[in-house]
């Protein structure tokens, strides 16, 4: 542990370790030297716990042994110390009991010396709830405590270390053993920034039902520090929390003198958190706290620390190697250096007599000490001098034992050992324990009676004998440890030299000194490979080894020796290859192009494969090259011999220096290729002032002689402009700059001495075409044109492809293209211009060869066009004497831009527009004062810019001059019809839209009462607005909206539904138990959470286990049979109920199990009658009178029950709806749906819905009112005459009032 750090006042830091283990509540530990050494060094360290093995009759307590074994020596501390981890037993129903307050560890070291029976004497240290332990400094403490000496090492100092830790008092039912609820925390730590940082306390609450107590403990001991939580009431496990001082979080300060422990009784309900304090030194002494945390409840204690130095010591401990330092200077130098009794196997040291050094320091005088020290290798001289100071500890004399066993024993492995007490007391009752666990006798165990001495033989050792064993005399117990000494195996007989040839088979065979050794092959110092798919096989019989190689290779050669814990044997073995025979050489051969090539020959050993070269390049086998190794026959066979297979050929037996070879020799007659060319009709075309370069493939063998001719004209290889060049495998004509008279036939001929070819070529010279003359304007619009040319005189040799066309503002000087593609026609419209902007066009010519020169530009033109009509014109509002209009700008406005509006109207009956406004208006809204009432006009609006003005928008029908008073119309949104459900804390956000003129007046009431004032409301114009920012499940219920203009009401109501998490379900319990099965019974929670429960979730636990698994989901009934459960098992249940939230925070278990018994029962399965579940169909829910919305789909909706399955019939007006897609009909479990697709008034009337089985029919019917989507304004506003719109309000009405006339005799 780090020593205090001193921080910015000046004062010492704390450093405390937080909390660790869970073991019994008063437990002390006391470790001596050797095993805070292995304390240390955990990464070298295994943890094994050895459960009690389980007794015949009624399992008695046992003790727990945990053992830590160091695999290898290790010198010096380790730098980054870890916590010992360990897997402790759950206590299970065994509570301390009152008189065994005080539970003594007692901590063994044994190290292992000469092979047979050995016993090596080391002192033992106990420690109870006093703490009296030899005190132990680190490395920076300035004294170093006296602590008993281990003797010096045996042989090589490779003994194996054993920590033996024993809890005589713990005992586990045989229930428990094996689980492992408790689990040593390694600390998760907490960062340094978030020490300093004030803790929220939350409310006070009493949580601890066993605080943690004062103490105090000698510097160098342990102690442990016990909270206990009772946790019938929680539901989870709580949060604990160890401080040193004010703020020290001790979760980050875990390691070898700190641990934290934490576990949980299933049976008591208590958990158990414990604080380990490891080799105390002086700075961990102060004030510690406790704090419990779990949701809102809190609880703490403080405790305080005392740490004492002690005067006397033991002084029986081997200096030599306790004050030896650390030969490669680590941290640990100074300290008790334990790394030379680590188990070393590699090499063996001559015996050192074991010498009281102790004993000489204390008869010499001062003066002596270092010649002393220097004598027996002792290092560290000032460790020594300190040790020196310390006296002696008094042992406390045993009252049971004349004489105790030996702290630890050695066998070798098969020999026989034997354990003697000697008993003060002859007549005391003896037991041996093994692990903690009793020992009975048998053939292996005997025990004997000689006087007061108890004697145990263990007859052949062998390694599960190695542990802890112990004997009790009453209250009184000794331990010791057997440690079981395998022997070395060693090598018997040794590996022979192997020298073979290739393809032989090789075995080495050894034999070892023991059978079923475990033993490895090496070659030239590697492990030899010995997988399924490996060349090498290992086979052992008894105590003989072999290595087979069935095939060997060259590559085999190597020296291979195996290895085994006594002694290495190693063997060369030389692969050596056959000598080479040439039966059939290689022959040269000369083929016809295209005619099969094979070459031949034969080698002994016929085994042996070989490579194929060409010119010295290795030839790999295709489809036309076929490569075959026939016993002693080699073959090279090519399908199609070609130009390219002619050369040098060699064999090459692989392995060997010898080669074969010959040449091959392929003829072939002159030809040209002019399919390379890839041109049609063998025509190649180039344009004027370019360079022509041809390259045509030839072939021949040998080499043929090349003429060019044009006409009667040979072309030379010398020529300046046209010359011709031969090559290889190409000939090649080249013009460096075409003309026109170059094109023409030329003609190639070719020779050799196996035959003649020609072939002819002819050459083409194209340019580009002509410019165009200057294009004509024709037409011109507000941003675009029409222009048109004529083709150009020359098209330079090919044909013209189309044109492109450009364009510039006249001022400017930078030409932009109109088109990436080619236009075909000669004409084009340019657009996109700027109007206003005079512009400029020209055009280019192009064929394929390329683009010709611009043609000259066109005579300057300037765009200009009048804006669009204005768009969206509608009526705002009208009275006696005015109409006001709004419209949207034009969709287009041109270069000129838009000055104004000019608004005209027209009585009806008239042809003569009136101008409204005199001056041009830059709005887009305007009231046409001055009209006669009740007149009706017609209105158009123009929009005017520099160009002129645009076309009129004109209103579609007339307008009536008069005031018009819009009754008020909730609009409901269609997810607000049905009920508006929202979980409990979202947010609730409803928009409810309205109509109505002037504004109308709205009210909110939630079931005739004022609404909440936690219920925000906002209104406006066209919509009101319910916002609740945190919802509860007091906001459930129905609201009731009003809208009013005058004497004009509508009303609306909301249905709002805020839902929770369910409750869980009441009065669990086990019906019965039979077989494998249980039958469970519950009822609903109390507190379904405004929702209906849709289902349960049934978990069982295995009462050893108490895991939780799922047995169904989703289950809807509150009774349920659990089959298939494990026969023997004891099972609790618990459930958890469902709604459309989700499952409830917690769950009803079980108060009592339910154990499915070995034994089978035999049951009788009553009779039952089968049910006829046929039934004629009976509607469930009949159809509700619905009123729709014009424009809105609407939906019927009933639900039927028949068995079997009904046939569904809809009809309206007594009409069956036979494939109409207006409708849309559906059923699915029983629900029958009616979907009408945006219906009118013409769709309303009574619609019945018809369910017929064999067993009969039923029908409910209901009535479909669909109101019209059209109020008198609206009306008005689409230019409705007057007639027709009293008509229609009239039979609005009619139809209202008949309404309210049933609704008030129901």
């Amino acid at each position: 542990m780090p020593e205090p750090t001193k921080k910015d006042d000046g004062q010492p830091e704390e450093i405390v370790a937080p909390d660790s283990g869970d073991a019994p509540s008063e437990n002390s530990v006391v470790l001596t030297p050797k095993e805070a050494k292995v304390a240390a060094k955990d990464t070298d360290a295994i943890v094994t716990v050895t459960e009690p093995e389980a007794a015949a009759e009624t399992p008695q307590p046992q003790p727990v042994v945990i053992v830590v074994t160091e695999l290898e020596p290790v010198e010096g501390e380790v730098t980054d110390p870890q916590p010992l981890v360990t897997e402790p037993v759950e206590n299970g129903h065994s509570e301390p009991e009152p008189t065994q307050a005080k539970k003594h560890v007692k901590v063994t070291e044994v190290k292992e010396e000469e092979p047979g029976t050995s016993k090596v004497p080391a002192p033992s240290m106990k420690k109870s709830a006093d703490t009296k332990a030899t005190p132990i400094k680190d490395k920076d403490d300035d004294v170093t405590a006296s602590t008993p000496s281990p003797p010096p090492p045996a042989e090589d100092g490779s003994t194996p270390k054993k920590l033996s830790i024993d809890l005589p008092n713990d005992s586990d039912p045989e229930s428990t053993r094996g689980r492992k609820d408790s689990v040593w925390s390694l600390g998760d730590g907490q960062p340094p920034e978030e020490l300093d940082k004030q803790i929220d306390t939350p409310p006070l609450s009493i949580l601890l039902i066993e605080k943690p107590q004062s103490g105090s403990i000698n510097v160098g001991g342990d102690i442990s520090f016990v909270a206990k939580v009772e946790a019938k009431d929680l539901l989870r496990k709580p949060t604990i929390k160890w401080f040193k001082g004010k703020w020290m979080d001790l979760a980050s300060k875990t390691g070898k003198h700190l641990q934290l422990k934490e576990s949980f009784d299933r049976f008591t309900k208590i958990h158990t958190f414990e604080m380990h304090i490891i080799k105390a030194k002086e700075n961990y002494a102060g004030n510690y706290r406790c704090e419990v945390t779990y949701k809102d409840k809190f609880d703490s204690c403080s405790f305080d620390l005392e740490v004492k130095e002690v005067s006397d010591g033991s002084q029986n401990i081997d200096i030599r190697s306790a004050f030896k330092r650390s030969s490669e200077g680590q941290d640990d130098a100074g300290e008790l250096d334990f790394s030379g009794l680590l188990k070393h196997r590699e090499h063996k040291q001559e015996e050192v007599p074991e010498v009281d050094v102790w004993e000489i320091l204390k008869n010499a005088r001062p003066d002596e000490y270092e010649k002393i020290a220097f004598m027996y290798g002792i290092t560290d001289l000032r460790g020594l001098l300190k040790r020196l100071k310390k006296t002696k500890k008094e042992e406390k004399k045993s009252e049971a034992f004349a004489k105790r066993l030996e702290p630890a024993y050695q066998v070798d492995k098969g020999g026989k050992i034997r354990l003697v007490v000697d008993l003060a007391d002859p007549t005391v009752e003896l037991k041996w324990y093994k692990n903690g666990q009793e020992i009975r006798p048998t053939p292996k165990y005997i025990f004997e009676h000689k006087g007061t001495q108890r004697i145990m033989v263990i007859n052949n050792c062998q390694i599960n004998d190695d542990a802890a064993y112990s004997v009790t005399a009453g209250e009184e117990k000794c331990t010791t440890e057997l440690f079981v000494k395998e022997l070395p195996v060693n090598i018997v007989k040794q590996l022979e030299p192997v020298k073979t040839t290739v393809n032989e088979r090789i075995e080495l065979e050894c034999e070892v000194s023991e059978e079923g050794a475990k033993v490895k092959w090496m070659k030239n110092g590697v492990e030899v490979p010995t997988g399924v798919r490996s060349r090498y096989r290992v086979k052992s019989e008894g105590t003989k080894h072999w290595l087979i190689i069935d095939d060997a290779t060259k590559d085999d050669t190597g020296t291979y020796s195996l290895m085994a814990t006594g002694g290495t044997t190693e063997a060369h073995v030389q692969v050596e290859l056959k000598p080479l025979k040439i039966l059939m050489d290689l022959q040269s051969v000369t083929v016809l192009l295209g005619q099969p090539l094979k070459l031949n020959c034969e080698i002994y050993p016929g085994n042996v494969p070989g490579r194929w070269y060409k010119n010295g390049q290795l030839i790999q086998p295709s489809e036309r090259l076929t490569i075959i190794h026939r016993t002693k026959n080699h073959s090279l066979d090519i399908e199609s011999s070609t130009i390219h297979d002619a050369g040098d050929y060699t064999f090459v037996p692989e392995g060997y220096t010898q080669t074969l070879s010959a040449k091959v020799h392929i003829i072939d007659p002159p030809r040209v290729h002019l399919e390379a060319l890839n041109v049609q009709d063998n025509t190649v075309t180039i344009v004027a002032g370019n360079k022509l370069r041809l390259e045509i493939p030839i072939s021949g063998e040998p080499a043929p002689r090349v003429v060019w001719m044009k006409g009667e004209r040979v072309i030379l290889d010398s020529g300046n402009r046209v010359r011709a060049e031969t090559f290889a495998d190409h000939t090649c004509l080249t013009i460096d700059i075409a003309e026109r008279e170059d094109t023409g036939n030329y003609k190639i001929v070719l020779q050799n001495e196996a035959g003649e070819d020609t072939a002819s070529v002819k050459i083409k010279v194209v340019d580009i075409p002509d410019a165009p003359e200057a294009p004509l304007v024709t037409d011109v619009g507000g941003d675009w044109c029409t222009m048109t040319w004529e083709p150009p005189r020359y098209d330079g040799g090919s044909p013209i492809l189309g044109y492109f066309i450009e364009r510039k503002k006249k001022q400017s000087s930078r030409w932009m293209r109109l088109n990436f593609d080619l236009c075909k026609e000669t004409t084009f419209e340019p657009k996109k211009m700027i109007e206003g902007v005079p512009y400029e066009v020209r055009i280019f010519a192009v064929n394929a060869i390329g683009v010709s020169k611009p043609s000259e530009p066109s005579k300057p033109f300037i765009p200009l066009a009048v804006t669009s009509e204005p768009t969206m014109l509608v009526v705002d509002d009208v009275t006696d004497t005015t109409v006001t209009m709004k419209w949207r700008p034009p969709d287009t406005i041109g270069a000129a831009g838009l000055d104004g509006y000019q608004v005209e109207y027209c009585i009806e009956g008239t042809d003569e527009w009136i101008l409204a406004n005199k001056e041009l208006i830059e709005k887009t809204r305007y009231t046409i004062t001055g009209l006669p009432v009740e007149a009706k006009i017609l209105v158009r609006v123009k929009a005017i810019n520099a160009a002129g003005a645009s076309p009129p928008r004109t209103t579609q029908h007339s307008i009536l001059v008069k005031e018009v008073i819009e009754p008020p119309k909730i609009r409901i949104p269609r997810h607000l019809k049905q009920t508006f459900i929202r979980k409990v804390g979202e947010v609730v956000n409803l928009v409810v839209p309205f109509v109505g003129k002037p504004r109308p007046k709205v009210n909110w009431l939630k079931e005739g009462q004022p609404i909440d004032q936690t219920i925000n409301i906002r209104n406006s114009d066209c919509d009101s607005i319910m916002f609740i920012r945190k919802a509860e499940r007091k906001h459930s219920g129905k609201y009731d909206l009003s809208v009013q203009v005058e004497n004009h009401i509508d009303t609306a109501t909301l249905d709002i539904q805020i839902v929770d998490l369910p409750g869980p379900p009441q009065a669990v319990k086990i019906e019965e138990v039979w077989g494998n099965n249980v039958a469970l019974d519950w009822n609903p929670p109390k507190d379904n959470g405004n929702a209906p429960i849709i289902g349960y979730t049934i978990q069982k636990a295995d009462k050893k286990t108490m895991e939780w698994y799922t047995c169904i989901e989703h289950y809807h009934r509150t009774c349920i049979t659990i089959s298939d459960l494990v026969v023997g098992n004891e099972y609790f249940f618990r459930i958890y109920s469902e709604n459309m939230v989700g499952l409830s925070e917690s769950a009803t278990a079980t108060k009592d199990s339910a154990l499915i018994v070995k034994e089978g029962l035999q049951l009788k399965i009553p009779e039952y009658n089968d049910r006829d579940f046929t039934e004629p169909p009976i509607f469930t829910q009949p159809l509700i009178n619905t009123f729709a919305v014009a424009g809105y789909n609407a939906t019927l909706n009933c639900s039927v029950r028949a068995n079997p399955r009904p046939k569904v019939i809809w009809m309206k007006n007594k009409i069956t709806i036979i494939d109409d897609p207006r409708y849309r009909m559906f059923s699915n479990q029983g629900v029958c749906t009616l979907e009408i697709r945006k219906p009118c008034p013409f769709d309303g009337g009574v619609y019945t819905c018809k369910a017929v089985n064999d067993l009969g029919e039923a029908q409910v019917d209901c009535k479909l009112e669909v109101k019209g989507g059209f109020t008198f304004f609206e009306l008005m506003k689409r230019g409705v005459p007057l007639h027709l719109i009293d008509k229609y309000m009239n039979e609005s009405k009619t139809s209202e009032k008949s309404e309210s006339e049933k609704k008030g005799s129901i």
